[in-house]
C-alpha cells in the first residue's frame, strides 16, 4: 500500500501522524494538516476522503514500520534482553531527540471510546502486534535464563508494554525526557534475572 501513495499523500501521512502524536484523534483537523502541507482541505479530501481514513492509514503504515523494526531487532540481536534493550532505547532516543514523543497508539488507545471503528481496529492491532512480539522475546528470555516472570508471558508482555507506554507519558507530564529511559529501565530491571 505504501508504494501506491503519491509523495504528496506521504506529506499528508507524514504531517497527520505528528499532529496525532501531538495531541490524538480529536487534536487536529484538516485544517491543520492543510496549513502543514500547504494544499486545500479539498485536495486531502481528494488523497484521503475521510478523516478516518487518514488516520487509518497512518496507524496501517505505523503498524507495519513498527512489526519491521520488531523484526530487525529479532534478526540483528537475537538476545531477548538484548532486544528488550534496544526497544526501550529506540523510544528513548525519539524522545530526547524530539523524533518522536509518543507512540501514536497509545495516544489513539487513551480516545477508543470516540474514535471511528476502523482506527479503533487498527490500533488494537498494533497492541496485538506488540503484546505477541514481547510475550515470545519474554519467553525465549526465560528459556535462555536471562529473564524471570511474576505472571504469564502474555500477562508480563501487557504490564510491560504498559509500563513503557506510561513511561512516556511520565515524561511527557514531566516535561523531562530522562524520566522515560529511567522509568523503562526499571520495567527491564523487573523482569531480568539478574536483577
Amino acid at each position: 500500500m505504501k508504494e501506491s501513495l503519491s509523495p504528496k499523500a506521504h506529506e499528508i501521512l507524514a504531517h497527520a501522524r505528528s499532529l496525532l502524536e501531538a495531541g490524538g484523534y480529536n487534536g487536529f483537523s484538516y485544517a491543520d494538516v492543510s496549513a502543514r502541507v500547504n494544499i486545500s482541505k479539498a485536495s486531502i479530501h481528494h488523497h484521503f476522503p475521510s478523516k478516518a481514513d487518514l488516520v487509518r492509514t497512518v496507524v496501517e503504515l505505523y503498524r507495519a514500520e513498527a512489526r519491521e523494526g520488531l523484526a530487525l531487532l529479532d534478526r540483528q540481536l537475537g538476545d531477548p534482553l538484548q532486544e528488550l534493550n534496544a526497544y526501550v532505547d529506540y523510544w528513548s532516543a525519539c524522545i530526547a531527540g524530539g523524533t518522536a514523543s509518543f507512540c501514536i497508539c497509545a495516544m489513539l488507545a487513551a480516545e477508543m471510546p470516540m474514535i471511528p471503528l476502523e482506527v479503533a481496529d487498527e490500533v488494537r492491532g498494533h497492541f496485538e502486534d506488540l503484546t505477541s512480539w514481547l510475550t515470545a522475546t519474554l519467553e525465549k528470555g526465560v528459556a535462555r535464563g536471562q529473564l524471570r516472570l511474576q505472571g504469564t508471558p502474555a500477562d508480563e508482555a501487557k504490564a510491560f508494554m504498559a509500563s513503557v507506554h506510561g513511561a512516556m507519558l511520565a515524561a511527557r507530564g514531566f516535561g523531562d525526557a530522562a524520566t522515560f529511559a529511567a522509568l523503562a529501565r526499571l520495567s527491564i530491571a523487573r523482569v531480568s534475572a539478574a536483577a
